[in-house]
């Protein structure tokens, strides 16, 4: 008799730091028994027990940034150097919501000099590659550039209720999701302190990518343009010419990296079995963290 065939898993993936700077500013101030500030960690591990409450996932993981800069500095010194240093009641949660993820039995990743978004991206190919599909939990718009044309790779904002799948994107922005980085170079990205093209907007770059595909295909000589009937179509075009090296830079910090060094985990590591009970109840005895420890739904055997 011919074995039957498994249902390829949907591994749910969550952009931590997204969901970090989101509990802290929703929270008054909390302080653990152990005297540290955790509003942040607590609304973090709420995050994460209701979603397993609400969603029963199979397969589920976590991405945090090693640090607050990575390889693009290094390439662009002022990338994301207009945010502040993190608030000194915050900066030692970090590393409480890293030890959180671990005790739910979430698998857990960072990567020194990496981001969260590279680290995403590279564990999204790898599943699919396994052939199973992603949701990524997130609110970042770099990262629709993960979504599939196939539907295996779609990104979710939890707060919103809204799952981006290609069409959805496309509806969103006027672009593909592979045209998100070409999108960003041309119309910058504040968040990251990415400057794009002075005077091209969202629905210019949109006009512009629908016709050139990537910054690299668009033509130098606006003789070349004939294709787009844009209004100010000339200028755009100078614009566009004018600071190339620029909005080519600005695609390239903004691309994600998939390939990061170490990270190709199979479907068997981002399997979820449950909480580790052990390091769960030492870690919520420390903070003081009576009620919340009932809520926890499963538990690894």
């Amino acid at each position: 008799m011919a074995s039957k065939k498994r249902d390829a898993p949907l591994v749910h993936l969550f952009d931590g730091h997204v969901y970090i700077f989101r509990a802290y500013y929703s929270l008054p101030p909390m302080t653990a028994a152990d005297g540290m500030p955790c509003n942040a960690a607590y609304g973090f591990a709420n995050t994460l027990l209701r979603y397993l409450v609400e969603e029963d996932p199979s397969h589920v993981g976590v991405c945090f940034d090693a640090a607050m800069t990575s390889f693009r500095n290094e390439l662009e010194p002022e990338y994301k150097a207009q945010r502040d240093a993190p608030p000194d009641d915050l900066e030692p949660q970090f590393d409480l919501c890293h030890e959180i993820s671990v005790a739910l039995g979430f698998a857990t990743y960072e990567v020194d000099d990496y981001e969260a978004d590279d680290l995403l991206a590279a564990i999204s190919d790898e599943v699919v590659r396994r052939r199973g599909s992603t949701r990524v939990l997130t609110t970042d718009k770099d990262l629709c550039q993960l979504v599939r044309e196939d539907g295996r790779v779609v990104v979710h904002d939890l707060a919103r209720e809204k799952t981006f799948d290609a069409d959805a994107v496309r509806e969103k922005f006027g672009v593909s999701p592979s045209q998100i980085p070409d999108y960003l170079g041309l119309v910058g990205d504040t968040v990251d302190n990415l400057p794009g093209v002075p005077g091209i907007g969202a629905k210019s770059a949109a006009a512009v990518l629908r016709v050139f595909e990537t910054i690299e295909e668009v033509p130098q000589d606006f003789g070349e343009w004939g294709a787009i009937t844009a209004r100010g179509a000339k200028r755009m075009a100078e614009r566009i010419a004018e600071h190339r090296s620029r909005a080519l830079k600005t695609k390239g910090l903004a691309t994600v990296v998939r390939d990061v060094p170490g990270i190709k985990p199979s479907l068997s590591e981002l399997a979820y079995r449950g909480a580790d009970r052990e390091r769960t109840e030492e870690l919520f005895d420390r903070l003081g963290w009576k009620g919340i420890f009932d809520r926890i739904p499963k538990w690894q055997s």
